[in-house]
Formats: structure tokens, C-alpha cells, sequence
């Protein structure tokens, strides 16, 4: 196991470290922890919880929050502003995996399971 000063600065770089508390979160995105709840009610992120039970967040997962967060404010109800921001998040990741295909010069095969 690496020493914890090499394992603490490498958590500085993780998205996905779990580093801030419902509170911290709540206040860095401008809204309240009952909208981190509901966000969490809808499967849209899902903290880690501390060894206390007190829920934590990635900045990852603030990011998420955010862009659910900017679409509520736009008048969308929550359950579509989380489904929306689902589907957005799995565009994208179906587009990084089709560069990474092309760059590696092969051709994604067609779905025939339908």
C-alpha cells in the first residue's frame, strides 16, 4: 500500500473520490440537500457513504448534479431532468468509445440481437 501522503495527493486528481459532504456539496451547487436526496431518490447519482453513514460526494457526481440542476431551474421536473442527464451521460460515453474504435481503425459491428 502506498504511503497516505502519495495516496491523499492522488485523491486530489480523482473524480471519483468521494470528498465532499452533502453539506459542502449542497452549498458548492447553490441548492439544498433534499435536492441531492431526490437526485439519489431517482438513481441518478448515488454517494458513498462515510464510515459514519454521512453521505459523500465525487466531483463527478457534482457535475452531474449541476447539469440536473440547470435543467430544474429551467422549468423541467426533476424525474425528466435525471433521466435526460442519464441519457446524456451514456451519449457520451457511446460517442468516446466510437473515436477510441476509429482510432484504433476498427469499424463497431451493427446490433443483430434485435
Amino acid at each position: 500500500m502506498p504511503p497516505a501522503s502519495t495516496r491523499s495527493a492522488s485523491n486530489l486528481d480523482d473524480d471519483d473520490y468521494p470528498a465532499y459532504t452533502m453539506g459542502r456539496a449542497a452549498e458548492m451547487l447553490g441548492t439544498t440537500p433534499a435536492f441531492l436526496r431526490t437526485l439519489g431518490e431517482h438513481r441518478l447519482i448515488t454517494p458513498l457513504r462515510s464510515e459514519g453513514g454521512h453521505r459523500r460526494y465525487s466531483r463527478y457526481q457534482l457535475r452531474i448534479a449541476a447539469r440536473a440542476r440547470e435543467l430544474v431551474d429551467q422549468g423541467t421536473p426533476i424525474e425528466a431532468a435525471c433521466r435526460i442527464v442519464i441519457l446524456e451521460d451514456q451519449l457520451e460515453e457511446a460517442q468516446r468509445i466510437n473515436e477510441q474504435l476509429r482510432a484504433q481503425g476498427g469499424r463497431p459491428q451493427p446490433n443483430t440481437s434485435a
